[in-house]
């Protein structure tokens, strides 16, 4: 994860260029997840999902909360229950 201050990037190098998912931190305890990109041609092969697994990671071992603003992390989240106790919603 790339951080600088208040904003911040989970990021997949391609072959095709970069995949990101991009975050603002509210609180030591509240991040936003605003968007998530994926180059051309490579959607539908896990990329997006590989950055948000690396931000529930970071969730799970640093105590904070999701709140999903991007529209594929908020579909994911609906998609798995499971993961309900790292979102805010």
């Amino acid at each position: 994860m790339e951080r600088s201050g208040s904003k911040g990037r989970y990021v997949l190098d391609t072959d095709r260029g970069e995949a990101e998912l991009t975050i603002s931190v509210l609180s030591p305890t509240l991040v936003i997840a605003d968007h998530t990109d994926v180059p051309d041609g490579l959607t539908g092969q896990g990329i997006g999902l590989k950055l948000l697994a690396a931000l529930l990671d970071d969730a799970r071992r640093d105590g904070f909360k999701i709140v999903p603003l991007c529209p594929f992390v908020n579909a994911q989240r609906r998609r798995h229950p499971e993961w309900a106790d790292l979102f805010s919603v």
